[in-house]
């Protein structure tokens, strides 16, 4: 007998308790940068070493830091479900802590590509350095996707939220797009579980369970109202 389809869509808020801070949009800047100048293709064509220089220094947060409680929760909750991530962080925590279906939407630090080419994808635990180059003689950068890039896995993650039987959110503002159009591929009547320490507004989603504390906290609550110890 299939188990049931739990599909979670995590953010930000899920891998801040392991150090990692969180982008807010409110002032633009993430670990004392401007966003626009090293997230978007347009600081990319001005200033390659400093989003260089910045994405190394979050490949090594990513690297420094450790799966928590709410990682590992995703992984128990596989005792009952066919559980499948789709994230729109950049670190690789979901896959040290065990998950065994993980779909990066935004990309992956740990990884790099030639700009001529997205599709060819290099390992990367160290720096990026300016005037790099991939066999295809373009620049390497890292592989995430930036503010007005498409979203390649959009259309994949689509069809896996809709599939889901139950639905989580966790460590999400649900202010990022088109990341957050995912719950509207969701069934009506699927229970849909949003767990974060200020929940987004949900009014016009049904059968909401909302559950406001940090990631960890309220993922040990939802593994007890799921039935999973």
């Amino acid at each position: 007998m299939s188990k049931p389809k739990l599909v979670a869509l995590t953010g930000a808020g899920i891998s801040a308790e392991s150090g990692l801070k969180t982008f807010r949009d409110s002032d633009g800047l993430w670990e004392g940068y401007d966003v626009h100048e090293v997230a978007t293709p347009q600081g990319w064509a001005a200033n390659q070493a400093l989003v260089l220089d910045f994405y190394n220094q979050r490949r090594k947060a990513a690297l420094a830091a450790q799966p928590n409680a709410a990682h590992l929760a995703l992984v128990q909750l596989e005792e009952k479900y066919d559980v499948q991530i789709i994230t729109q962080n950049i670190d690789d925590l979901h896959e040290r802590a065990g998950s065994a279906k993980v779909l990066h939407l935004h990309g992956e630090i740990l990884k790099m590509r030639s700009v001529k080419n997205p599709n060819k994808l290099y390992p990367i635990t160290g720096d990026i350095n300016p005037g790099e180059k991939a066999e295809d003689g373009g620049a390497l950068r890292p592989h995430v996707v930036w503010f007005g890039e498409s979203v390649p896995l959009l259309e994949t993650a689509a069809d896996i939220a809709a599939a889901a039987d139950v639905f989580v959110i966790v460590g999400t503002s649900l202010a990022v797009y088109p990341a957050a159009s995912l719950i509207n591929y969701v069934g009506i009547s699927v229970v849909k579980y949003v767990v974060d320490k200020a929940i987004p507004n949900v009014g016009r989603l049904k059968n909401v369970v909302a559950i406001e504390k940090p990631a960890t906290e309220g993922m040990a609550e939802l593994k007890k109202i799921l039935g999973v110890v």
